[in-house]
């Protein structure tokens, strides 16, 4: 047998081929998968969301597609691959200096065809030094700490005459558990929670995989394929103060011909924010920073390059369902319209719709905020148009939320109108049985009715199975209306035909829309005339159908009509004795991008008797 090759156990291995390093990575990246849940549970540093072990899976799950795609290839090819694969998936703080790591590995392999003990050595000596420059704060006690023990372990036995690699990686490996053990010393955070960093045991993990790979070979535990668990057992990240200075872990990458770092650096220290982290090369950077105003931070960057991949996960709300006690935490899409206080008070989390002008796009309700939309509908010169968000952005969130929630409910956009249920379907069937999806087969305030059901019911501790049929019950009775002030967004969208614009002012009227209690599509509910009591009769009209023997939950949004929206509210409490209805807010880009400014949005549902 080759000493290039394992495919059984040896005794000693002095290089490994392209397909050889390839199987050990696919090892250790199964081994940080497998052990996800515990390292989110672990996670206090930088900030106690709960999120590293799903950030460094989603990050190396993105380089695992990669790998399987390859066939054949030297180290330099695989090393290259990973490299930059990790560069795009990256997420969180852990896994974008993991990925810097990585990519300063691969390039420490140039020109190379194996893997050898004294070349392993140099680049993981690269790679530790590109982690802590990408870091504009670098702390000991982190993954920092750990792959810099690592590498200067492997350097110490080259220097020593050591040749056998698998002595050399075992010996780095030991050093590198007595660094991870020594973090709670490094970092008082850690020492106060009686934990490990997070970032630093997912690091030990990767290389524990490989490891086991380099010793027993196609013998080795599979552990790739491993489900999702969900530990139980003390949560450190409940019992550490989250930050309340910088609610968005917000990620992009850039892409240009060449990107100066410095610059880039320069510019976003301008920025409100922490735990920067700039991992890439000249023409590809991943950029992560806890910021307050994730549209600043892009804008920013978008002078520096394309800007793309941009998310936002607001930490608070991970915070607090790392602290719920409930087993069900409910999703929705920003679709989906909402009272402010219903994201603080419930296990509530939202995937945020994308929004696009021209070659810009925006995040719903997060980069983009109503207010904001409405000033782009009014003043670009492009058409604004709503996409649906990656299966991979429902999956992340699915990931953390099953790490401390035994199942996870998504009350998703209707499937007639819009293709982000697809989106949510695609990435809960990954993940199994633990995700359920269920389709509002209505928008904005309706489906937002829907979803704080649903979190109210979770809340309280309604098993899943209940929640469903009570969902299923008040669904054929959710409808969402609307008056159309003016077509002019629904006609440059391409949504109704141009003469209809004309001919609707020429007559002075107004035109009535309804979703839900049918069959999930938007319809024409009939016209009004332009008058003075528009409001109260739009109100008028929205009642005829209603059975007043319910008791009824009603939500009132405006597309920057905050006027006539209260008006329909005193009309509708003093036309529906009892009903239940917040203060008026503003509507989302879903019916603000079809209804356009001045439209007037009314939701009802029935309220369900509890026992």
């Amino acid at each position: 047998m080759s000493a290039s090759t394992i495919e059984t156990p040896v005794s000693s291995v002095q290089r490994l081929s392209g397909r050889t390093l390839k199987r050990a990575l696919m090892a250790g990246i199964g081994r940080v998968l497998a052990e996800r849940d515990p390292l989110n549970r672990i996670n206090v540093f930088p900030v106690p969301d709960g999120d590293t072990g799903s950030n460094l899976a989603f990050t190396l799950a993105s380089v695992r597609e990669a790998l399987l795609a390859v066939r054949g290839g030297n180290v330099q090819a695989i090393l290259d691959r990973v490299g930059s694969e990790a560069i795009d998936g990256a997420r969180g703080n852990s896994g974008a200096i993991l990925a810097q790591f990585l990519q300063g590995v691969s390039e420490g392999f140039a020109g190379q065809q194996f893997l050898a003990l004294g070349q392993l050595a140099d680049a993981s000596g690269r790679g530790s030094r590109q982690a802590r420059q990408a870091i504009a704060e670098p702390r000991e006690g982190t993954m920092l700490s750990v792959i810099q023990v690592f590498a200067q372990s492997l350097g110490l036995a080259r220097e020593q005459g050591v040749v056998d690699l698998r002595a050399g990686y075992e010996r780095a490996l030991v050093a590198s558990r007595q660094a991870l053990a020594d973090t709670p010393n490094q970092l008082a955070v850690l020492r106060k929670a009686g934990v490990v960093d997070a970032g630093a045991q997912g690091f030990v993990h990767l290389l524990e995989g490989i490891q086991e790979f380099i010793r027993h070979g196609r013998n080795a535990q599979a552990m790739d394929a491993a489900p999702i668990r969900s530990e139980q057992g003390v949560i450190a990240s409940a019992h550490v103060e989250a930050d309340a200075g910088h609610r968005w872990c917000t990620e992009c990458v850039v892409s240009a011909s060449d990107i100066d770092r410095g610059a880039v650096r320069l510019a976003l220290d301008g920025i409100p924010g922490s735990s920067l982290v700039i991992a890439g090369t000249r023409e590809k950077l991943r950029v992560h920073m806890h910021v307050d105003a994730p549209a600043l931070l892009f804008e920013t960057l978008a002078s520096f390059g394309e800007v793309r991949a941009a998310k936002a996960d607001d930490m608070h709300a991970q915070q607090r369902a790392v602290q719920a006690n409930g087993s069900i935490a409910v999703v929705v899409d920003s679709a989906a319209d909402l009272p402010g206080d219903s994201l603080e008070r419930l296990s509530l989390h939202v995937v945020p719709v994308r929004i696009n002008a021209g070659s810009t796009d925006y995040l719903d309700k997060v980069s983009l905020s109503a207010q904001g939309f409405y000033a782009l509908l009014r003043d670009s010169d492009q058409v604004v148009r709503t996409s649906q968000p990656p299966p991979g952005d429902f999956r992340r969130l699915f990931e953390f939320l099953l790490s401390h929630h035994a199942e996870v409910l998504y009350v998703g956009v209707s499937r007639a109108i819009s293709g982000t249920l697809q989106s949510g379907e695609s990435a809960g069937a990954v993940l199994g049985s633990r995700v359920h999806v269920f389709d509002s087969e209505n928008v904005s305030g309706g489906q937002g009715l829907l979803a704080l059901h649903a979190a109210e019911r979770a809340a309280s501790g309604v098993a899943m199975p209940r929640l469903l049929r009570e969902l299923e019950q008040l669904r054929a009775q959710t409808a969402t209306f609307a008056y159309v002030r003016d077509l002019t967004a629904a006609v440059r969208g391409g949504r109704v035909p141009a003469w209809s614009l004309p001919l609707t002012r020429w007559l002075r009227l107004v035109p009535l829309a309804r979703i839900g209690g049918r069959d999930g599509r938007l319809h024409i509910h009939g016209v009004c005339l332009r008058r003075r009591d528009l409001p109260s009769h739009f109100v008028s009209k929205v009642l005829r159908s209603v059975d007043r023997k319910h008791a009824w939950r009603a939500q009132v949004m405006h597309c920057c009509n905050p006027e006539e929206a209260a008006q329909v509210r005193s009309a509708l409490l003093a036309q529906l004795p009892g009903v239940e209805c917040p203060q008026v807010f503003d509507a989302g880009s879903a019916i603000g991008a079809h209804a356009g400014s001045g439209a007037v949005v009314l939701a009802l549902m029935p309220r369900l008797p509890v026992a």
